[in-house]
């Protein structure tokens, strides 16, 4: 079966750093285009950076300049480096893997992300 593992969250102070990381199995990897999402209690689940198959990356402006997405298609990995954390960046983020041809789409269970003041 398709699973997405995050881990690498944790409580940090503002202007920290954390490594998320994000393992795949069950999916043809390369395939794939890996994102990384957020969302708050009483919000919307909000795209924070996409990594297509094609290579192409996009980032929310959010955190442009501050977040970098990498993959690792041999490995099966995904990971979101976040730099100069801000309270706002309080969220549970997921990985998620999605083939729009095929309509494939999953979610790992989400990672707690906390940043205090």
């Amino acid at each position: 079966q398709v699973q997405l593992v995050e881990s690498g969250g944790g409580l940090v102070q503002t202007g920290g750093s954390l490594r998320l990381s994000c393992a795949a199995s069950g999916i043809t990897f390369r395939l794939y285009a890996m994102n990384w999402y957020r969302q708050v209690p009483g919000k919307q689940r909000e795209l924070v950076a996409a990594y297509t198959p094609a290579g192409k990356i996009n980032y929310a402006d959010f955190v442009k300049g501050r977040f970098t997405i990498s993959r690792d298609n041999d490995e099966n990995t995904v990971n979101l480096q976040m730099n100069s954390l801000q309270p706002d960046d309080t969220a549970v983020y997921y990985c998620n893997a999605i083939w729009a041809t095929i309509g494939a789409n999953y979610w790992g269970q989400g990672t707690q992300v906390t940043v205090s003041p």
